[in-house]
């Protein structure tokens, strides 16, 4: 059933975080009315301020897009602060929209949720069928327990309350930090700072087997459009690019495009975290969405930013 968004309201909880900003990105292309409130005027922890926000706006639509995020070492370091911001910020917002009466949330998880050791490509009803990795179960905990929380919403009050499962993101406006960043970025900068400084060698954490499937963001937010404009009775969906590829083949292509001549190193004394991960997206596809951008394309796009805004500010 297509959903008319026409003169809508729209709040994108997390809006100057990366998946936020693409989704305002592809809203502003549209008839609609996005409503701001970013982390300086409202605290998604504090459920009270959450819930009054809620209350006197009353948008249409909540996308719920903001997290506490990190890379494999600061989840392995702060798993209680993984797992109670990111808690109490869905909750928040979930409730919070119920009680406001709005009709229409999208609630954004991720591929961590699924097992640890789960069949390939992952299906969505994978869910809770085995042990998480622990490396982020946090995250992974708190992330499961907003997805459910919207399918319970669903059932009892007949909301329209779903959840998108992404597989990796990168793009413009990721976090470049060399302790707190996902892969992408981390091995971004890594190599940009080893490139200036003349380094020889490059180390990254792990022995480089792991595959990963990556989705430039901009195609997330094209997917969480499509899902908007047409409603589906389901519950959780994946959303992923298709494309996989090893740690050490991104790696390999990262240095190409940053330019990095030196060699790099793996340091298998670190952990690689789940050896495989790689979304099966055929409900969203046999729906009429896919992926538009190539990995290599999308990490050239990425890079440029980085140079552009970061490097320059």
């Amino acid at each position: 059933m297509t959903v008319g968004l026409s003169n809508k309201k729209i709040w994108v909880a997390g809006e100057t975080g990366m998946v936020g900003r693409a989704i305002v990105r592809q809203l502003h292309n549209e008839d609609v009315h996005v409503l701001s409130a970013p982390h300086a005027l409202l605290d998604l922890t504090d459920q009270q301020k959450t819930y009054d926000w809620l209350q006197v706006h009353k948008p249409d639509f909540v996308i719920m897009a903001a997290a506490k995020v990190g890379g494999i070492g600061a989840n392995i370091r702060d798993p209680a602060g993984f797992l109670y911001q990111n808690i109490a910020m869905s909750q928040n917002v979930i409730h919070g929209a119920y009680l406001a009466g709005v009709k229409n949330l999208l609630y954004l998880g991720s591929s961590c949720i699924y097992p640890k050791v789960v069949k390939q490509p992952i299906k969505e009803d994978t869910l809770l069928s085995g042990v998480l990795e622990k490396s982020n179960e946090g995250y992974a905990l708190a992330k499961i327990t907003g997805v459910k929380l919207c399918a319970y919403y669903r059932q009892a009050y007949k909301v329209n309350y779903m959840s998108a499962m992404s597989t990796n993101l990168y793009g413009p406006y990721d976090r470049f930090d060399p302790d707190l960043s996902h892969v992408v970025p981390s091995i971004m900068l890594k190599m940009h700072r080893a490139k200036k400084a003349n380094k020889q060698t490059v180390e990254l954490w792990g022995t480089g087997n792991p595959l990963r499937e990556f989705l430039y963001v901009d195609d997330l937010a094209t997917a969480i459009l499509f899902l908007l404009k047409n409603s589906y009775h389901v519950d959780w969906i994946n959303i992923g690019s298709g494309e996989e590829i090893s740690i050490f083949n991104l790696a390999v292509l990262i240095k190409e495009i940053v330019g990095f001549q030196g060699e790099v190193i793996f340091n298998d004394c670190h952990p690689d975290g789940v050896l495989r991960k790689h979304l099966d997206s055929k409900k969203i596809e046999t729906m009429g969405w896919r992926a538009s951008t190539p990995l290599k394309v999308g990490l050239s796009k990425t890079y440029q930013w980085y140079l552009e805004n970061i490097i320059k500010a």
